[in-house]
């Protein structure tokens, strides 16, 4: 009996090494399994779709598809072009993506009104001084922060970190913001619609303040980035709780790639050539750029900062706690 027990283990040690030899030769042939790659260690989900738009803030991101930093993780990336902080949301509820990048507003004013969910894997950015500004032309009636009362302000969209920065330093100036016309456009289109005459102001960030400066001589009207709003949290990447909760290793990954690159992007010199590569700027404008601050880990004492403020200014109406609204983050070794 003792034989033939023997004979059963060596045949069933034979099969698993057969299979192990299988595995491993495909890999070795150039297999697209790619969670075979180191920290893979079989992902939920292997390849997810990720929305993007032409901002600075997404630097990091940027670097770390190109540098292979999600296939290290096991991760293959799709990324999908979106052109506001709003319609990246709703490519998210809708099930379009499984990470959405955007301003901080959406993600809040969503989760305020139950609309979904919502649970936020990464940082992203938050404002350095005079990399998010509200410009004018030389020639505009509009040169102080006390003139914009009543008038047309370009933003990317409404319920933003645009309008929420710029109601900020209004009020902060004592500028009464409810008789503002908020005309949305994509950020590539605001000089020209300065230019035109379309709009009396606009609210910009980096790269598009420089590039609006160049290309049609737009001036500062105010630093966005001060009193109430100084360093501010801005963007991020948000999931929903059911993709967070069903796919831990996979957001894992996406973590511990974008903590990597977000590290790497404090090296101006490799964030220059993604500006001109995505944002579509020429050389001279991405040297010329104010970096915004690069984050990746979520500190939720800092990030508490922006549902208080949209709670202030009536965005929305009951208190958020960021803690509830943090996936589980990974650490680098």
């Amino acid at each position: 009996m003792s034989t033939s027990r023997g004979y059963r283990r060596r045949a069933a040690l034979g099969l698993a090494l057969t299979a192990l030899v299988t595995v491993t030769g495909c890999s070795a042939l150039g297999g697209s399994d790619s969670s075979s790659s180191s920290g893979g260690g079989g992902l939920e989900k292997p390849k997810i779709k990720v929305t993007a738009m032409p901002t600075i803030d997404m630097a990091p991101f940027h670097l770390a598809v190109k540098n292979g930093y999600f296939k290290e993780q096991g991760l293959e990336v799709e990324v999908v072009d979106v052109p506001s902080g709003q319609a990246s949301l709703t490519k998210l509820i809708a099930g379009e993506v499984d990470i959405a990048y955007g301003s901080y507003t959406p993600f809040f004013l969503a989760k305020s009104k139950g609309a979904a969910d919502i649970k936020f894997v990464a940082d992203a950015s938050s404002a350095a001084p005079k990399s998010t500004l509200v410009v004018a032309m030389p020639n505009s009636q509009v040169k102080s922060v006390k003139d914009l009362a009543g008038k047309r302000i370009a933003i990317t969209g409404e319920n933003t970190i645009c309008d929420t920065l710029t109601k900020s330093v209004m009020k902060d100036n004592m500028v009464d913001s409810s008789g503002v016309k908020w005309v949305p456009m994509p950020f590539p289109q605001i000089a020209a619609s300065l230019q035109r005459g379309d709009v009396d102001a606009g609210f910009l960030t980096e790269p598009y303040i420089t590039a609006a400066a160049k290309q049609v001589g737009a001036v500062p009207v105010v630093d966005t980035a001060t009193g109430a709003t100084a360093d501010f949290p801005t963007a991020g990447y948000g999931s929903l709780a059911k993709f967070t909760d069903g796919n831990p290793k996979t957001v894992a990954a996406f973590q511990k790639a974008m903590q990597k690159a977000t590290k790497e992007a404090a090296d101006r010199s490799k964030i220059e050539p993604l500006m001109v590569e995505f944002a579509k700027i020429d050389q001279d404008t991405a040297a010329l750029t104010t970096l915004l601050t690069f984050q990746s880990a979520l500190d939720a004492r800092r990030l508490q900062r922006v549902p208080d403020l949209l709670k202030d200014q009536g965005t929305i109406t009951a208190r958020i706690d960021v803690n509830t609204m943090i996936a589980p983050q990974a650490s680098i070794s």
